[in-house]
């Protein structure tokens, strides 16, 4: 069965953005974007791919699920189809319709829409943002892969937004790089 799995950086106080979507604020090594980018092509956008020349098959991933607020600097910037190479669902009960064919609006449950996901054929499943849709997706989540920065927010989008419900992961494995960020790998203990 397909995995959903929650790819995200955090910061050390546990956000995944600033107060006004800012995300900018991370310290990027290039040791640890070519690693990363190497290892899961798929979660860069289409348009950075072409950018840095990144021409490589699906590895992991072959559908994105994403929050408005994922979704909404790709509109900013005047792109409906951030993922081209990718099956795109935004969950939002915000936007009124999207125009693009290749990406679906799913206005309903994400939890039922998940499980739907999880039963067809494929690789697993992205789930790149946002903390409200995480916490809603929580008892669905398979894995995580949580690349952790080491600076502090202060304020903007937890990881997880909703209701309290401690859920216990394991720590499977972890890398660490010259900014002093480490990826480690959760699944669902």
């Amino acid at each position: 069965m397909r995995k959903l799995v929650y790819y995200i950086g955090v910061s050390i106080d546990g956000y995944i953005a600033g107060p006004g979507g800012e995300y900018d604020f991370y310290p990027l090594a290039d040791d640890m974007t070519t690693w990363m980018n190497a290892r899961y092509p798929e979660t860069v956008p289409a348009h950075v791919r072409a950018h840095l020349g990144l021409d490589a098959p699906n590895n992991r991933f072959d559908t994105i699920l994403m929050g408005r607020g994922t979704y909404q600097p790709a509109l900013d910037a005047g792109i409906t189809s951030p993922y081209t190479h990718l099956r795109q669902y935004v969950v939002s009960t915000t936007i009124p319709e999207i125009a693009d064919p290749t990406v679906d609006l799913v206005s309903g449950d994400p939890v039922e829409l998940v499980r739907a996901l999880k039963k067809e054929d494929g690789l697993d499943i992205l789930l790149c943002g946002g903390g409200k849709l995480a916490g809603s997706l929580l008892p669905e989540i398979d894995e995580m892969i949580v690349k952790s920065y080491p600076v502090v927010a202060g304020a903007g989008v937890s990881a997880f937004s909703g209701a309290f419900g401690p859920t216990l992961f394991t720590p499977a494995a972890s890398r660490s790089f010259s900014n002093g960020a480490t990826v480690t790998w959760y699944d669902r203990a």
